[in-house]
Formats: C-alpha cells, sequence, structure tokens
C-alpha cells in the first residue's frame, strides 16, 4: 500500500469501475490502459499478462519458463518467498520461516525434487550447480531484493552473475517483484539493479490494494502463452475491473508524482527511522543494526545486516519480540515477525516519523543491557 490504505484517487477510481460491473469474463478497455501504464513504466516489458494474485504469476511465469526451454529444473533461493504453491514451498521464506519450519505440511516431495535450493547471494554455488546440470535448468527466479527474511539487498555481482549463468546455459532469468515492482522507483528493480531479466513477477503495487498478479517479460516469451501458444493460463476473474481501476490509479500517481515527491519521502523517512533505530540502540547497549533499502526496512537483532538466509536466523528472535511488542503498545505497528519487511507509504508524515522515534528510543531504553 504504498499510497495508504485509502488514497482517496484510489478509492474513487474503484467506486466508478464497480458501478459499471464486478466482472465481465471477457477482456476490457482497464486491461488495456493498466497493460499500456505498465509496458510504458518498465523499459524491457514487451507484454504483460494479468493473474489474480503474486502465486498465480510466478506459477504462470515457472510454466512459461519450462514451456519456452522444454527443461522442468527451477533454481530458487533459500529464504525467498514465491508464493504458496506446492512447488515453490521448498526453502520458502516469509510465514514458513516464522512457524520455524523450511517447507510446508502437505506438499509432497515429487513436488519440489526438481527445485534446486541455494544460498542468496551465493555466486559459487549457483556456478557450482550450472557446471553440474545447467542444460537441465529451465530458469532462476530469485527476489531481486529480499524481502521474506527481512530485508537482504543483492550482493555486488550476484544479480549479474545469476544474468550471465542463466543466459550462457539458455535458461530464463525471472525477477520475482510481487514486493518490489514499483516499490524502489516508478518501475521495476530491474532498472534500479541494472539487470534485466527474461520475465518478472508483479503484484501488491499493480493492484492498488485489491488482488491482481501480473507477468510481464520478453514478447517472444510471453507469446507461448495460450492462446497464441500452448503454454496454458487462464482465469475467469483475472484482470478484473475493480482491480484494474484499483491499479490504473496508483501507477498513474507514481508514474506522474513518484520520482519528484513521493519516493524521496519515503526513502528519506525510512533512511532516518533506521538511522533512530541504530542510535537508540547505540545509546542502550542493544544489539540492532538496520537493513534499509529505499522505504523498506527491517530491524535485525545481529551486530550487522545479514547477507542471506543463515546470518537472519542467526539474529535474536526473542528481542525482536519484545521489540515490537514495544512499539505495538505505544501504536507502532511494525511486521511480527522478525522475517517480514517494514515499508513507508506516501500516507506517512513528520507526525508518524516523531511518534515512532520516539517510541524507538523508550523501547531500546527498555530493553537496555
Amino acid at each position: 500500500m504504498i499510497l495508504g490504505h485509502g488514497h482517496p484517487e484510489v478509492l474513487l477510481a474503484v467506486h466508478k469501475a464497480v458501478d459499471d460491473g464486478l466482472s465481465y469474463g471477457c477482456n476490457h478497455e482497464g486491461e488495456a490502459e493498466l497493460a499500456e501504464l505498465v509496458l510504458e513504466m518498465i523499459p524491457y516489458a514487451e507484454s504483460l499478462r494479468l493473474v489474480n494474485s503474486g502465486t498465480e504469476a510466478v506459477m504462470t511465469a515457472l510454466r512459461l519458463a519450462r514451456g519456452a526451454t522444454g527443461r522442468s529444473g527451477i533454481v530458487k533461493f533459500d529464504g525467498c518467498y514465491h508464493g504458496h504453491a506446492d512447488q515453490l514451498l521448498a526453502g520458502a521464506g516469509s510465514g514458513l520461516l516464522s512457524a520455524g519450519r523450511s517447507a510446508s505440511e502437505g506438499v509432497p516431495q515429487s513436488m519440489v525434487k526438481e527445485v534446486h535450493v541455494l544460498p542468496y547471494n551465493d555466486r559459487e554455488s549457483v556456478t557450482k550447480l550450472f557446471e553440474a546440470i545447467g542444460s537441465q535448468i529451465a530458469a532462476v527466479i530469485v527476489e531481486p531484493v529480499a524481502g521474506n527474511m527481512g530485508l537482504i539487498p543483492p550482493a555486488a555481482g550476484f544479480l549479474e552473475a545469476l544474468r550471465t549463468l542463466t543466459r550462457e546455459a539458455g535458461a530464463l532469468l525471472i525477477f520475482d517483484e510481487v514486493i518490489t515492482g514499483f516499490r524502489f522507483g516508478p518501475g521495476c528493480c530491474g532498472e534500479f539493479v541494472r539487470v534485466t531479466p527474461d520475465l518478472s513477477t508483479l503484484g501488491k503495487i499493480l493492484g492498488g490494494g485489491m488482488p491482481i498478479g501480473g507477468v510481464v517479460g520478453r514478447q517472444d516469451i510471453m507469446a507461448l502463452l495460450a492462446p497464441t501458444g500452448g503454454v496454458y493460463q487462464a482465469g475467469t476473474l483475472s484482470g478484473n475491473p475493480a482491480a484494474t481501476a484499483a491499479g490504473i490509479a496508483t501507477l498513474k500517481i507514481l508514474h506522474q508524482r513518484g520520482g519528484e515527491s513521493i519516493y524521496p519521502q519515503i526513502n528519506s523517512m525510512a533512511a532516518r527511522i533506521a538511522q533512530a533505530v541504530e542510535s537508540a540502540a547505540c545509546r542502550h547497549g542493544v544489539d540492532i543494526s538496520a537493513a534499509q533499502l529505499g522505504g523498506a526496512f527491517t530491524p535485525f537483532f545481529l551486530s550487522s545486516p545479514p547477507r542471506n538466509l543463515q546470518e537472519a536466523k542467526a539474529a535474536d528472535g526473542n528481542m525482536y519480540a519484545k521489540f515490537f511488542h514495544g512499539m505495538l503498545r505505544r501504536g507502532i505497528y511494525l511486521p511480527p515477525s522478525p522475517f517480514e519487511t517494514a515499508f513507508f507509504s506516501s500516507a506517512h508524515g513528520e507526525e508518524e516519523i516523531h511518534i515512532m522515534t520516539n517510541a524507538i528510543a523508550e523501547v531500546c531504553k527498555e530493553m537496555e543491557t
């Protein structure tokens, strides 16, 4: 909710859309308008397929990659969460980490046997895997900025290495941008990190608070989707009028005003809060490091921000729980799990920063060692 939970322009657009109908079961102008806007905002995107959620978007992207390459192997990274489809719950982040499980119950081993899980930010492990079985790999899927084991940015050269290895092996590179899409600027992380994937998955901000997902990418790959190609995908409610209206309104605001005001505002707020966390922790002897990028941040109870899941899991979860509840008592609702990421929105302002800064100082004093 980068514009807040009830931006008036987004609400008005949704109200107008639902007055004309909730679902048509066929293409409509809103889908075309949203697609044109997305393709304008993401330079490397040549086509868009709308679905109902981020999970559906990732399922579609992986099926598309397997169809395009004729291969079945998928590479993902430990702690990266790509939705709740069975094949993607191997080494998953987000809620599974909070529950202390590396895979969900109810998922047969057969569903994940061709999913290779590697450490995030570890170029060497990816290189070795491609040297061994590169001809079997259909795609590498990655959060270009990890947000489901806390905020963990990519190490220098990591994404570039993925791009080189996949291209040389004839595999596809998929950026899961369900969280990061339009989060750090009026586009996607491909521009921010200067690495161009073959496909990207979108969600969350794309729908302005309504259920939606999307896959964007190269036209030659996207053309393989039904009905023009043999890779099947369909959905009765995909691209429904309410979701596309919310998405259009949100993206128009970000496209027209984001670069001048919204992104600088949320980036500055996150940086100030990250600094407030580390300053208060230092004053009161609390071991916290704050990871921050753009308008996103995570307070890790570690001496330095982690680079992968193994390091993130070394953070003190009990201390995070004390911090979370101390902030909650003061009216600040942070993610309840240390493996989630906090985000600022344009609805936040100086008053919220002041309240939050004071709360951080008070809570760290309570936790003083």
